[in-house]
């Protein structure tokens, strides 16, 4: 049996680091957002007895350090089965290193594939568990849509979906490490807090305006990234609400309401850079392919 799911990119609309918990994590304030960016898992059984593993991405790993073999493994786990064969391929299309949870989207499709696969007929709260085990993100990246996100990212809220809109993402040559980000949070004397409760409120209100005002991300302060002011200003000079990282980056969007201010962006940012795209927000994360 095989079955493919594209699964989806995530930006952050707000995103900001609230306390250190005593388990040494980030407490996070987060609002999470899929957009129609999508890598392809496909996952089939076989006799084997063993996961494997093939991407399409030359560069990621083929063992349990890819998210998308510890999620197999986790779930063989939790639902109490020996490991049965399957098969893992990703195509690629979520750059890595750009702060768009592309590993945790991966994973995500895997806990959810195997799901179906194997009829555990797990519910929502047992597969967000799997997920959580594998990474922050990937509850997230399970339920998508539009969702405030704290803690360790775990705790979710749905909120009401992000208004219909056009999102033009570049990422430029350079990654992010998300380990130094965080070292370089930790690091910094002063941080400039965003007003998540008045976002927050904006976002229930859907009142966008609002919410493109108080977009903010405190990684900006803490975190070089190559390009983005370049990238940042030439969103804004296509008319982007606003534009900033996603993440601990290094991918930057711009969210544009009229399409052909956002196909004038894209058009300029691709003359320079290979990662870019033109996307839409979507209210779920993952896609089962007939």
């Amino acid at each position: 049996m095989k079955i493919s799911i594209k699964a989806a990119a995530k930006i952050n609309l707000l995103l900001d680091l609230t306390a250190i918990l005593e388990n040494g994590y980030h407490s996070i304030y987060t609002v999470m957002q899929s957009v129609g960016i999508f890598d392809t898992v496909t996952v089939e059984t076989n006799e084997s007895g063993k996961i494997s593993l093939t991407c399409s991405d030359k560069e990621m790993p083929l063992n349990n350090k890819n998210t998308a073999w510890k999620a197999a493994e986790l779930f063989f786990d939790y639902v109490k089965k020996p490991v049965s064969g399957v098969n893992i391929h990703i195509e690629k299309v979520i750059p890595s290193q750009a702060g768009m949870a592309g590993g945790s989207a991966d994973a995500a499709a895997v806990i959810k594939a195997l799901d179906i696969l194997f009829e555990t007929s797990l519910t929502d709260d047992d597969l967000f568990r799997i997920g959580e085990k594998v990474g922050a993100d990937v509850p997230f990246c399970i339920a998508g849509g539009t969702r405030l996100c704290l803690n360790k990212g775990e705790v979710m809220a749905k909120l009401p979906d992000f208004p219909e809109c056009y999102i033009v993402v570049a990422k430029p040559d350079q990654g992010v490490s998300t380990k130094e980000a965080y070292n370089n949070f930790d690091s910094s004397d002063w941080i400039r807090h965003p007003d998540n409760e008045g976002f927050l409120f904006a976002a229930t209100q859907q009142n966008f305006d609002v919410m493109c005002k108080k977009a903010a991300n405190v990684f900006e302060q803490v975190v070089e990234v190559s390009d983005r002011v370049k990238i940042k200003a030439i969103m804004r000079n296509n008319n982007a609400k606003f534009a900033m990282m996603t993440g601990s980056g290094a991918a930057v969007f711009g969210v544009f309401e009229k399409q052909n201010d956002a196909k004038a962006c894209y058009n300029e940012l691709a003359k320079t850079y290979s990662d870019i795209f033109i996307t839409e927000p979507t209210k779920k994360a993952l896609f089962i392919e007939e």
